[in-house]
């Protein structure tokens, strides 16, 4: 038996959608931001309360927007790449907290994952001045170093490197485009 906030996702997305068969009308949609609310006093589209991850999506085909939506409804959309684009979108908060907190960073699979690392690519987190803007020789640096098995086999210098990325490129793009998005 569904749950009456599954209920209500379900009719919620459906009245949103040019579909009317649910397994149809979840295709329509992209995330299209995430905000993160601390204080978690806010409620989903389907009446869940308390939730920490503010999700807007959007219909692609008639452009309707639904928000706040929670990461556990998300889930229910049954895509996975709606599922791993929450996961990458929640690293990334986690990620800025460690920043904040000014946590050591390494590239451990606490803060980061291939995913992570490759969604901060595309967003444009490694294009910064000291590389002329194009960030791929740090991207695939930085996956080569992350893929390593054994991180004792990092040597000092590519230490410095992971760092001086980490700080000088991952550092300011998190600051930049999620500060405000933490509510």
């Amino acid at each position: 038996m569904e749950s009456t906030y599954v209920k209500n996702l379900i009719m919620t997305v459906i009245a949103a959608s040019e579909s009317d068969v649910w397994q149809e009308a979840v295709t329509e949609w992209e995330i299209y931001d995430c905000e993160e609310d601390e204080s978690c006093s806010e409620e989903c589209i389907c009446g869940k309360e308390n939730i920490k991850y503010l999700y807007r999506i959007r219909n692609v085909i008639n452009g309707n927007t639904l928000f706040p939506i929670g990461s556990s409804c998300i889930k229910k959309f049954n895509r996975t790449d709606l599922k791993e684009e929450a996961s990458v979108r929640e690293g990334m908060f986690r990620l800025l907290h460690a920043v904040d907190e000014n946590k050591y960073l390494s590239l451990s699979s606490d803060l980061f994952s291939r995913r992570l690392l490759k969604y901060l690519y595309d967003q444009g987190a490694f294009d910064t001045e000291y590389n002329h803007y194009d960030g791929v020789n740090d991207y695939e640096f930085m996956l080569k170093m992350f893929n390593k098995r054994d991180k004792s086999s990092i040597t000092i210098k590519q230490d410095k490197k992971i760092k001086a990325v980490l700080l000088n490129s991952v550092k300011p793009f998190l600051l930049e485009t999620l500060a405000e998005k933490v509510i």
